[in-house]
């Protein structure tokens, strides 16, 4: 779709209209990632609760949360179980590029926004999808969340120490994962289009990613039928690869392989080392006196020293931070990862940028509108498309 809105916006996707349907993280994660390169990304939602003043209840939108995943984004108040809000919602649909919802499969089809409804308006829509386990099948129509997938898919198996039972990754991987694959998922569809003119159905789930995400532990069983167990925080298949004892803390080290195992051992003294410990089957075997030794060293350095001296020998090797460190460290500092989304009440809310840098659209310094509280556009946007907002209300449309 080509239109006038290129002109006022910047980015590869500016051309680009979504109707966002979604809730929860993983459906926001797909849309972000459009909202982010430009897309015009209408956030469809109930209307909203309002106060005695007539002001909307934001609820949890003005949270660091929901401002990090829906940043860049309209919002429109829309009653999708009305039959005028359905109406209206067809109209949108009619001039726009790609829908995005994560209802659970029933509900999409009970409110007549389902793939077969909103292609016969506009049969080149790119429809895109998440579920927790697949749109259908045994579990399709099962509700499903972050931990309860990463349980399911084998994630929480081998993470954590061994011995102590499965442990949950500290974000929600599942979601954000499955939120990645079908922002790409819409990417391919809309070159497809471009080529062809065609809209389709794109979809994941929850599981899908969680089990692409396994990848090589994932691989060693379907090749192999190896069922890997917890490492902890050494890496189950390279030697010496983990977390190791400093004078003041802990610092991780990669010195996998004869060359690197070779440096590390010459960048901290330790010939025994090397000589104990020469051959890469041997490091492997004995894999838990390795460690042993290894901190036997290590604790004679300062976490600053040791990832000093083993980076400029060429051996990755990092601090341990915690997220507020991270944050301040210098090389994050210099990516300027953080930067600025302004809001009409609180001020510019500091948010954390994507992640992609293109060199023909390089990163705005700012966001262009911190994320709406519910509704917050719905009067603008019906005028831009044409329809009375007074009239939708006493329809009980918005």
């Amino acid at each position: 779709m080509s239109d006038s809105r290129s002109s006022s916006r910047t980015g590869p996707l500016s051309h680009i209209r979504v109707l966002d349907l979604t809730i929860a993280r993983a459906g926001p994660t797909a849309v972000r990632l459009l909202a982010d390169w430009g897309a015009d990304v209408i956030k469809i939602e109930p209307p909203p609760r309002l106060d005695h003043t007539g002001r909307s209840i934001t609820g949890a939108r003005r949270g660091a949360d929901e401002q990090n995943l829906h940043r860049n984004k309209r919002s429109l108040g829309l009653n999708l179980k009305s039959e005028k809000g359905r109406e209206v919602f067809l109209s949108l649909v009619a001039q726009s590029d790609v829908v995005v919802e994560n209802f659970r499969s029933e509900v999409k089809y009970r409110l007549g926004v389902d793939y077969e409804s909103v292609r016969a308006v506009n049969p080149a829509i790119i429809y895109a999808s998440i579920s927790g386990f697949g749109q259908d099948g045994p579990y399709g129509t099962r509700p499903g969340v972050d931990q309860i997938v990463q349980g399911m898919s084998g994630l929480m198996s081998i993470t954590g120490e061994p011995g102590r039972g499965p442990m949950r990754v500290g974000v929600a991987i599942s979601d954000t994962s499955a939120g990645m694959f079908l922002g790409q998922g819409i990417l391919l569809a809309l070159l497809h289009r471009e080529r062809t003119g065609e809209g389709q159905w794109v979809h994941t789930s929850l599981l899908e990613a969680m089990l692409s995400k396994l990848d090589f532990q994932g691989a060693r069983y379907t090749m192999a039928g190896e069922v890997p167990d917890q490492q902890g925080n050494q890496h189950p298949t390279q030697v010496p690869m983990g977390t190791f004892e400093s004078a003041d803390g802990l610092v991780n080290i990669a010195a996998p392989g004869a060359r690197m195992w070779q440096r590390f051992c010459e960048a901290l003294g330790a010939s025994d080392l090397s000589d104990k410990y020469s051959d890469a089957k041997r490091r492997f075997k004995q894999r838990h006196a390795l460690v042993d030794d290894i901190n036997a060293v290590t604790r004679r350095f300062t976490t600053e020293v040791l990832v000093q001296r083993l980076n400029e020998a060429g051996v990755p090797c990092g601090a341990i931070n915690d997220i507020g460190q991270a944050f301040e460290d210098p090389q994050v500092r210099h990516l300027g990862m953080v930067k600025p989304a302004p809001h009409a009440e609180a001020g510019d809310l500091n948010l954390v940028r994507s992640p992609i840098n293109l060199s023909a659209f390089p990163q705005p310094a700012r966001f262009r509108r911190a994320a709406p509280d519910p509704g917050e556009d719905t009067r603008a946007l019906l005028a831009e498309f044409g329809f009375d907002a007074e009239t939708l209300q006493q329809e009980d449309a918005i």
